[in-house]
């Protein structure tokens, strides 16, 4: 019998060597979960099956882990290193042979009591064939997809046509010795052993696949026959007075326009060509902090991507990253302007999902799109969306629309039983594609629908964009921020209405800027964003080379020193290495002269330099306030440095979505000022060094508020000259001054002059009780006054005059 085994097993490894590709996750698992190839180790997969013997087998030997196909000698015992589960049903019956998985455990538990072994390894792995999730309904088709249980006729399907798409997962290893010094009855241990795997993976597998899927006709006769939609086709037959039936046809072409079509296959395809892409595109594509969306699949929370908005191309890079994280790929609400030919389709196969931009005056659209989204989460399939609900032109997190966000809040209303989990994520690029557009825009053009034309104008100008940059942020659980936020939440689930209470709104909004909070939490630094902090700063936008490294030395250590956030990533090489990459973009120019070398910013780039230094401003706001201060003061107190950045925070922070103030976070920035001999501390005083650079570095970082602190500069100024101004005036007014200045002293940056921000920053203004409204307009408050002063102080001279010789505001 042993001799036929071996047999067997040689046969099924000669088969996986020529039709078997397996990816691996965790990518090094050795490293990963710190294993040791000499402790005693043992696989226990779901399936015994050769074919997944073979496959867990080859990949072992390439990371020199012990090999499954060997025993295992655990004190006197020789002892099966692989554990499956379940044996694959028969050719013909339904009942498959009891594997010898519970007997495995009961010997490797009882040798562990016997002799007191501590380091032995039992390490959940699991093997999946394809990612297909399946049909509801199976048909011809699902002969050679992926199944839990195949039998050995079907698997050789299985393995002809999705070998190249195996797929093993490692997971951490099991802790026995918790599960032996349970108080537990010790016959019972190997039972529970075997039940934590099997929810193990059957949650590996939903993580994978998804739930399976209805085709397309089922989903719509199960959607049409939904309470809520039949109530709005009553609604919809009896206000446009059609036939019901006219009505259920208009519900029907609605759904048909709107629902994605999922399909594994365009996945796979779209995967190979992706991967092209990115070759082609980027020197690389960083990925951080995806530890913790895989704890929260094995946790069994059903998750909602909401990224920042940068680019067409976060939807295929967020897709892909996910993907190949041996994650099911999320269902994505995309913008209906995406929905044209070929496009459309194949987004569709992707998995997204047409929303239009306005719901307002169609009921039935309305009924239609909020029973298709509450399907999706009952059903269980991870969704992605973006909560900005369009791509930034600035660079700046936009404010967060919050239709999506308020509509999955009511579908939980509908009594969703599993977790639900937010994971916000910043998307960042050294260059994005649609750049020059965005400008032209900001400019007063038109945008451009999207069309097949404009694809292949794309594809035309392929090139080397840099590397692009993909950081997941602290998950939000749905549940959890309810339940401390809105404790009777509960009390308004109904299964089958759409709810709507009265606190949905509010806690939408509160939960949609903790969301925005968390993206920027979890910003990425690199060569192209930081120089553009530094150049742009500067007369002409260039600076000698050895005076920008230098900077880029004070930004790096800065910024690993004292990070805003724990989230935000640093790069890890060298400024000459940095800068030696980013020369390799194209973006600038290296004149030398006698002297040495100047690094300029082609003139071409300069304006669009404002949208990379953009996505990392507010990582430079609270460094950059007191380098300003500094460098005005010369010499200050810690204790004023808190008083002045307190002041100016809460803007920042509604402006840029920052989290709450931390004043250890300005006790870091001061000592790293220290570290790099910019400022001297003794006791509660502060000085600034005699050191030849620490001026210029301190003037430079204090520059980067600049237009920020220009702009509010100008709008309290109009508030302070009069005893009331109206909000249209102001507006008006604010924006006039902000063109003018920008004439006067060279401001391209497109949002200096924008309204948009100009009104929110008013707002924010009244949010935080500095201005009041009333029958004579706007009136500001004493603290107003304060920082109006404040602003003064910090302002260049010419600056501030060219701002007074038009605003004449007074404190007093």
């Amino acid at each position: 019998m042993r001799i036929i085994d071996c047999c067997l097993n040689l046969v099924s490894a000669v088969i996986n060597r020529l039709l078997v590709k397996s990816k691996v996750l965790p990518e090094d698992p050795v490293k990963q979960y710190n294993l040791n190839p000499a402790n005693p180790t043992f696989y226990i997969v779901r399936l015994n099956a050769r074919s997944d013997l073979a496959a867990l087998a080859r990949v072992c030997k390439s990371y020199g882990l012990p090999s499954p196909t060997e025993q295992q000698r655990l004190g006197n015992t020789e002892l099966a290193r692989f554990i499956g589960i379940q044996n694959p049903p028969p050719l013909f019956g339904d009942q498959a042979k009891p594997t010898d998985a519970l007997n495995q455990g009961k010997q490797i538990i009882a040798q562990l009591l016997s002799t007191g072994e501590k380091n032995v390894q039992v390490i959940p792995v699991t093997i999946l064939w394809g990612r297909n999730p399946g049909k509801e309904k199976p048909g011809l088709g699902t002969l050679v997809s992926h199944s839990l249980t195949p039998s050995w006729f079907r698997k050789f399907f299985v393995l002809l046509f999705s070998g190249r798409d195996n797929f093993i997962r490692f997971s951490q290893p099991l802790d026995l010795s918790l599960l032996v010094n349970e108080k537990a009855d010790v016959d019972e241990l190997p039972h529970k052993l075997l039940r934590v795997a099997r929810v193990h993976f059957r949650r590996q597998k939903l993580a994978a696949t998804g739930p399976k899927m209805p085709s397309r006709e089922q989903l719509f006769s199960a959607l049409l026959a939904s309470p809520t939609i039949k109530k709005a086709i009553q609604t919809e037959a009896k206000e446009k007075n059609i036939s019901q039936q006219h009505a259920q046809q208009n519900a029907l072409k609605l759904l048909d326009e709107i629902a994605a079509n999922y399909s594994d296959a365009t996945i796979r395809v779209a995967d190979r060509i992706l991967t092209w892409l990115w070759n082609k595109l980027y020197n690389g594509i960083d990925v951080k902090y995806t530890e913790q969306i895989h704890d929260l699949t094995n946790k069994g929370h059903e998750i909602i991507y909401m990224p920042c908005h940068r680019s067409h191309m976060d939807y295929m890079l967020l897709t892909y990253v996910i993907y190949h994280q041996g994650l099911v790929p999320p269902h994505i609400a995309a913008g209906i302007n995406l929905n044209f030919f070929p496009a459309g389709g194949i987004f569709r196969r992707s998995g997204a999902f047409f929303i239009r931009r306005s719901f307002a005056g169609n009921k039935l659209y309305s009924a239609v799109f909020k029973e298709y989204l509450s399907q999706l989460f009952i059903k269980g399939y991870s969704v992605k969306f973006y909560t900005e609900g369009g791509r930034s032109r600035t660079g700046l997190l936009l404010p967060p629309k919050t239709g999506m966000l308020a509509m999955t809040l009511q579908a939980m209303l509908r009594g969703i039983d599993r977790p639900i989990s937010i994971v916000p994520v910043y998307i960042g690029y050294e260059h994005v594609m649609e750049i020059n557009t965005y400008l032209k825009e900001l400019a007063g053009n038109d945008k451009k629908g999207e069309s097949i034309f404009g694809i292949f104008k794309a594809i035309k100008n392929l090139k080397n964009y840099g590397r692009g940059y993909l950081n997941f942020g602290d998950p939000i659980s749905i549940n959890h921020y309810l339940n401390e936020q809105q404790p009777d939440w509960r009390e308004s689930i109904h299964p089958t209405d759409v709810q709507k209470p009265q606190w949905l709104g509010p806690q939408v909004a509160k939960l949609a800027d903790s969301v925005m909070v968390n993206i920027n939490s979890a910003a990425a630094l690199n060569a192209v964003n930081l120089l553009a902090m530094i150049l742009l700063v500067n007369d002409k936008h260039a600076l000698s080379k050895p005076k920008l490294l230098a900077q880029l030395d004070f930004y790096l250590h800065l910024q690993r020193s004292a990070s805003y956030s724990d989230k935000v990533t640093a790069p890890n090489e060298s400024a000459e290495q940095l800068l030696a990459h980013a020369l390799k973009l194209n973006k600038f120019d290296v004149i030398s002269d006698e002297f040495g070398e100047i690094i300029a910013i082609t003139d071409n780039e300069k304006t669009l330099f404002n949208y990379y230094r953009n996505n990392i401003l507010h990582l430079f706001a609270v460094p950059s306030l007191l380098a300003l201060h500094l460098f005005r003061q010369h010499r200050s107190r810690i204790s004023e440095c808190k008083a002045l950045i307190s002041r100016f925070y809460p803007l920042f922070a509604k402006e840029w979505f920052l989290h709450d103030l931390d004043e250890h976070y300005i006790t870091r920035i001061l000592a790293s000022f220290v570290d790099q001999n910019l400022i001297a501390i003794n006791g509660d005083e502060i000085k600034v060094t005699k050191s030849n650079d620490s001026l210029a570095k301190l003037e430079m970082l204090g520059r980067a508020l600049n237009l920020t602190l220009q702009r509010y500069a100008i709008v309290i100024g109009f508030i302070q000259t009069s005893q009331g101004i109206e909000r249209e005036e102001l507006e008006r007014e604010s924006q006039v001054l902000a063109q003018r200045l920008g004439t006067l002293h060279g401001i391209k940056t497109p949002e200096f002059f924008d309204k948009k921000v100009l009104v929110s920053f008013i707002a924010s203004l009244r949010e935080q009780g500095l201005i009041t409204e009333s029958d004579n307009g706007l009136t500001g408050s004493n603290e107003l006054c304060e920082l109006y002063m404040h602003l003064k102080a910090l302002l260049p001279a010419r600056v501030w005059q060219s701002i007074s010789d038009i605003v004449q505001g007074q404190c007093q």
